[in-house]
């Protein structure tokens, strides 16, 4: 397989040339560095997300829209196809890396090919995939635009000249950042698998679905509503090669705070990301189909919560 940031890479230079219908406001910085404003001064929007999906998962899924109803509401939603699960959805498109500094103007979520360049979170050492490229694309989750410390710090953890290092950037609360949350349906699934310790190399294919939630520009809300979602609407079906028993485990209705909204749990963790347990993290309902073997289909989506999360 070719370098996931060369592919990315080629999809960032598709969203600069189309900045201007897609919404979007790419910069050139001092350093040569270019900073992909896609929300969080941009407007932004539904295209513009789709192709950042697209970005995130390094070209190796496909991702559309479609229309479907929440509790008698026809809600757009977002589908993502992926024949690398792995690759797409583990190794580039998980928001993996945490972004803190000395600096408290800036806080955000990295994810996307970058981190395989990088590759010092256990999914790389465990599937043994690493990237090489001189290009760098890491999408950045925050209310803030990468500054040039942002900057210098993704160049030095992925070894690659400050040139080189493209960063689009949107936040949790705009229209890019409700579409590409819906997005991650399939990566929950591949994360909770791997978090049971199920070999995710045995992943043939995923497709996830999820609604797109209202955009709030109160960021506690928009956490709230994107992650409702997902685990109480979020859809998945997998195709195996291996049955398990920690199947059964992979739907949100397995964990221990099912049916808690996500901003409660959020602010009982300090609305600090990585202080929720990771279990959390799961799509609502998770269809197996296992290559000669059963079909297993586990949880069930909850329309009421996720109308009363959307405020329907």
């Amino acid at each position: 397989m070719d370098s996931i940031n060369r592919m990315a890479v080629e999809l960032v230079d598709e969203a600069i040339d189309f900045a201007e219908e897609l919404r979007i406001v790419p910069q050139e910085l001092d350093s040569g560095a270019r900073v992909l404003d896609f929300g969080v001064n941009a407007e932004g929007g539904v295209e513009a997300g789709l192709l950042l999906a697209e970005i995130q998962t390094a070209g190796l899924a496909t991702v559309q829209t479609r229309m479907d109803e929440i509790a008698g509401v026809q809600t757009p939603h977002v589908e993502v196809q992926t024949d690398h699960p792995a690759v797409a959805l583990l190794c580039s498109q998980k928001a993996g890396w945490e972004l803190e500094f000395d600096d408290p103007t800036f806080e955000g979520l990295g994810a996307g090919p970058a981190r395989a360049l990088v590759a010092e979170e256990d999914e790389f050492q465990a599937l043994e995939y690493f990237d090489e490229f001189d290009l760098a694309v890491l999408s950045v989750e925050s209310i803030s635009l990468p500054s040039e410390t942002v900057i210098e710090h993704v160049a030095n953890k992925t070894d690659v000249n400050l040139s080189g290092v493209m960063l689009p950037t949107y936040a949790t609360g705009s229209v890019v950042g409700s579409v590409t949350a819906a997005a991650r349906a399939a990566e929950l699934a591949l994360f909770r698998l791997f978090e049971l310790g199920y070999d995710v190399r045995n992943v043939h294919s995923a497709f996830g679905s999820a609604p797109i939630a209202p955009i709030s520009y109160d960021e506690s809300i928009a956490m709230g509503r994107t992650n409702d979602a997902l685990a109480y609407g979020g859809t998945v079906h997998l195709t195996v090669t291996a049955d398990d028993p920690v199947l059964k485990e992979l739907p949100s209705t397995a964990r221990d705070k099912y049916g808690t909204p996500f901003e409660e749990i959020f602010a009982e963790a300090d609305w600090d990301f990585y202080d929720v347990p990771e279990s959390v993290f799961a799509p609502a309902q998770v269809t197996v189909d296992v290559i000669d073997g059963p079909t297993h289909v586990l949880g069930e989506t909850n329309e009421e919560l996720v109308a009363e999360s959307f405020e329907y």
